[in-house]
């Protein structure tokens, strides 16, 4: 026997967020930060768990709201007139009926629409070699309540617990593919190599006057960004409470310390080798080389010292007073050889 659905709660045009629902000539982006096709295509899309409750118009509304407010379940109860437990209710189940078609939603484009976004890439970098890329590519950090258990590998270098989400878009700035959870301690070039993107050998190779011509192309991507957390207020300005499912792995070589990285003695060596350490990073650790007597040598390979980490290294190199007594085998050493 097929059970047809049944919505015994039904609209109340007394209430004034559903009384502008209904006006068709009414600015919904104000309240909803979509316009009505918008919200009315988002409805026709989802399919809800529930076979009674709410009218599914009501529980996107609701869903909708809360987000586009960053407001709390108490104040969407008394925007909608309806029990604060509903709310809690109906943005979960929403928020996985929206996860279901997430796929259908955000992919890469094919046939006439490849074509169209290739026009307007080469549009935006301003020349003809950008007719074939798909999107820009680029990475933000969404705030979270730092979790329990490694709340360290959470804390990014904006100082905040986090965790990134790696985005592509198309030259409107529409999304074609997400890669969300590592850590905010996470560099973005380790997120990058462990995206599908980059392991299906989508990511293209750098070319002749790449980066000039690119920049162009590439801001759709920070506009598509800001807009998102400006129209998404509750996920990006406030700290989100997350169930991390993320497990800390060590590498084949780890950045911390062990047994064979010890000398006996003041001649100290400490391998921080392919930890992806950015500029700031390795400029740092350098200078704390400088300072400390008892940290002689210091393995930084396979990281990203940028300019300012080569040029602290070369002074720290060409510093007479960093050799101890002509003893070239305790003297301080900065390895960043096969750096990038």
């Amino acid at each position: 026997m097929v059970v047809n659905p049944t919505s015994y709660c039904h609209f109340n045009a007394a209430v004034p967020i559903l009384r502008l629902y209904l006006d068709e000539a009414a600015d919904h982006r104000a309240h909803l930060r979509l316009s009505l096709p918008s919200v009315r295509s988002l409805i026709g899309a989802v399919r809800l768990e529930s076979d009674h409750g709410w009218e599914r118009h009501i529980e996107v509304l609701v869903f909708l709201y809360w987000p586009a407010h960053a407001a709390s379940y108490t104040v969407v109860s008394q925007t909608f007139d309806i029990p604060k437990t509903s709310v809690h209710d109906i943005v979960h189940r929403v928020s996985r009926a929206v996860l279901g078609i997430l796929r259908k939603v955000i992919c890469f484009p094919t046939g006439d629409d490849l074509e169209a976004v290739g026009v307007g890439s080469a549009q935006l970098a301003r020349s003809p070699a950008f007719s074939r890329a798909v999107g820009a590519i680029d990475g933000c950090h969404i705030r979270i309540k730092p979790p329990a258990n490694n709340s360290h590998c959470y804390y990014n270098r904006k100082l905040f617990h986090s965790i990134q989400l790696q985005a592509i878009t198309d030259h409107r700035g529409k999304f074609l593919h997400i890669f969300v959870g590592y850590p905010g301690s996470v560099h973005d070039a380790r997120v990058l190599r462990n995206s599908p993107v980059y392991t299906g050998s989508l990511y293209p190779h750098p070319q002749a006057r790449f980066n000039s011509k690119h920049s162009g192309a590439w801001n759709i991507i920070e506009r598509a960004f800001g807009m998102m957390k400006t129209r998404w207020r509750s996920v990006f300005f406030k700290a989100l409470e997350i169930s991390p499912a993320f497990k800390i792995e060590r590498e084949a070589e780890p950045a911390d310390v062990d047994d064979s990285d010890v000398n006996d003695g003041a001649s100290t060596q400490k391998r921080l080798r392919h930890c992806s350490i950015g500029e700031e990073g390795c400029a740092a650790l350098i200078s704390a080389l400088r300072s400390n007597a008892h940290l002689r040598e210091l393995d930084l390979r396979g990281n990203l010292p940028g300019d300012s980490g080569k040029k602290l290294r070369s002074a720290l190199l060409e510093d007479p007073h960093s050799f101890d007594s002509g003893n070239f085998t305790s003297s301080k050493q900065v390895n960043q050889n096969n750096t990038s």
